[in-house]
């Protein structure tokens, strides 16, 4: 547990004042002056709690607490200053977000009882923010394994174009790819709404009915509303939902979104899941992006461009990368971690999971009952 504290001061006598009190009650580091501080900060692991004078030279102690909040908001802040003025609190607790507003000479005894308020306080937030991010890494680990269960072919295809998307974001300048990471995966997620037998439609490409048409279409909202009601998957859910949507304007959802309000991970999402539609026709690379370059108003250029770069094909008639060749292997050799070149079918042929899978402990157990009731064609192909 993170119990560390920083006190600055332009005056190094009150620091060393500081250290003879407080020594033995905290893990306490004293810096002189604001930039020296800054430099400790970023050598050092996270503070609990920093302390900071208000008129320091070349920065005061708001602008620096107001570094801190930016960099490190966890961090616990207090100001201690001998200049009391309403402008000064004002600023500090608007500017810095302090905890705690503290007037010189303060009392040892006084500085303590905030430190370890402070102490708490920090434990109680970094508490609720490794809780937080427990919970939505657990919800999104069931939305996988469902989807992966439910929807194999789409599941496959997600975990294919996430690598793809991230490179194309980092492209972009997009500053996070967490968010497309996530969407990547769970932008089929709404076709857990759907009945098995349309979901292999779909995925045949059989002609639908105007009502199979309409569900399919909602599919996107349903991802939309499912994730919405995950905190901090906010920002996931509405790449979701613009999944399908085109750049001019068109297409689902019905609103007057377009262009470059539509997120740039949707847009990103919907030019590669379409390329890979076409890969999966045994179309070359480089033709299906041409393909998609035909199709206008659907994407953005800016991101078409970027796959392009990323795949190495600017030019329009590059090779193909070198992929590897496939390992077959017996059902009894497959492992947690593997990760699936083909198709895994039943000998009826049921598609149990799709190409580029990543074949988790759950999956296995899943193949395993498969294997053992209605068995699977072998071999099973992975990458090597």
């Amino acid at each position: 547990m993170n119990n560390k504290v920083l006190c600055i001061d332009d005056d190094a006598n009150i620091l060393t004042g500081i250290q003879r009190n407080l020594r033995k009650q905290f893990d306490l580091d004293t810096a002189v002056g604001a930039l020296a501080a800054l430099k400790m900060i970023e050598n050092e692991c996270p503070y609990a709690v920093i302390v900071a004078d208000m008129q320091m030279p070349s920065m005061n102690g708001v602008e620096f607490l107001n570094i801190v909040r930016q960099k490190y908001p966890d961090t616990v802040r207090v100001m201690l200053t001998g200049n009391a003025d309403q402008k000064t609190a004002t600023d500090a607790v608007n500017k810095g977000q302090i905890f705690q507003f503290l007037n010189k000479p303060c009392p040892p005894e006084r500085l303590a009882e905030v430190l370890t308020g402070g102490i708490k306080h920090y434990r109680l937030i970094t508490a609720e923010r490794e809780l937080l991010e427990n919970t939505l890494n657990g919800s999104v680990k069931v939305l996988m394994e469902i989807l992966s269960l439910s929807d194999p072919a789409s599941f496959g295809r997600g975990q294919a174009v996430r690598d793809q998307a991230r490179q194309v974001a980092q492209l972009l300048q997009l500053k996070s790819t967490w968010e497309i990471d996530l969407a990547a995966m769970l932008c089929p997620i709404g076709c857990v709404s759907l009945p098995a037998e349309l979901n292999q439609k779909v995925h045949a490409e059989l002609d639908l009915t105007g009502a199979e048409k309409d569900a399919v279409a909602r599919v996107p909202q349903v991802g939309h509303d499912l994730l919405s009601k995950i905190p901090r998957l906010e920002a996931v859910a509405r790449i979701v939902l613009y999944q399908n949507k085109n750049f001019d304007g068109t297409g689902f959802p019905s609103d007057a979104v377009k262009g470059e309000e539509i997120p740039l991970e949707a847009r990103i999402l919907r030019a590669l899941t379409d390329l890979a539609k076409l890969e999966a026709r045994k179309i070359p690379r480089f033709k299906a992006l041409e393909q998609l370059r035909q199709r206008h108003g659907n994407y953005d250029s800016r991101v078409l461009d970027a796959v392009a770069t990323c795949f190495e094909l600017t030019t329009g008639n590059q090779p193909e990368a070198a992929v590897k060749s496939p390992v077959a292997l017996d059902f009894s050799e497959l492992r947690a971690g593997h990760v699936l070149s083909a198709n895994i079918v039943t000998k009826q042929d049921i598609l149990i999971v799709g190409a580029g899978t990543k074949i988790t402990p759950l999956i296995l157990e899943r193949l395993r009952n498969f294997a053992s009731l209605s068995g699977l064609k072998l071999p099973i192909h992975v990458e090597g």
